[in-house]
C-alpha cells in the first residue's frame, strides 16, 4: 500500500523575495495534508469536537521549489503511543525530494484541557497508514 498522497500547485502567493516557495507555505502544504489523512480517517472536520491538537512540527529543507511547481506531500504515520502519534510528510516534485516534515499529534480533551488515550477505534485507523511506503520508495 502507498502512503496517502496530496497533490499540490505553487501559487505565486506562496512564494518570497527570493523567488522560491516561502518557509511558512510548507507548513501550510503539512497541515493541509494532515487534515486530509484525518478525513481519510473519517473523523468528523466538526471544530467543536476536534479531538486533536498539534504538539510539536518540523519541516526539513532539502531543496527549493518554485511557483507552479507540481508538488506531491505523501503522509505516513511512523509512530502511535498512549495518547499520541507521529505522522512523517514527504514533499517531493519531478525533480526529487524537496522537504521533510514531521507533526506530533495529541488526542485532547479541551473540556479538562488535559491529554487522553487513543481510542482503540483510533488506533485501529491509524495503523493502516503504518510504514505504508511513498512513490519514491515504490520505485527503488
Amino acid at each position: 500500500m502507498m502512503a496517502h498522497e496530496l497533490h499540490v500547485k505553487v501559487r505565486a502567493s506562496e512564494t518570497d523575495g527570493l523567488g522560491h516557495v516561502s518557509n511558512i507555505s510548507y507548513f501550510i502544504y503539512l497541515e493541509e495534508a494532515r487534515i486530509e489523512v484525518f478525513r481519510k480517517l473519517g473523523t468528523s472536520m466538526d471544530m467543536e469536537n476536534w479531538p486533536f491538537i498539534l504538539a510539536s512540527t518540523s519541516c526539513d529543507y532539502v531543496q527549493q521549489a518554485y511557483f507552479d511547481e507540481r508538488l506531491l506531500i505523501e503522509t505516513t504515520i511512523s509512530r502511535i503511543g498512549t495518547s499520541s502519534f507521529e505522522m512523517k510528510h514527504y514533499v517531493s516534485s519531478d525533480r526529487g525530494l524537496l522537504a521533510k516534515g514531521t507533526a506530533v499529534i495529541v488526542h485532547f480533551n479541551f473540556a479538562s484541557q488535559k491529554s487522553e488515550p487513543l481510542t482503540e477505534e483510533m488506533k485501529h485507523d491509524l495503523e493502516t497508514l503504518i510504514g505504508l511506503e511513498t512513490a519514491k520508495e515504490a520505485k527503488r
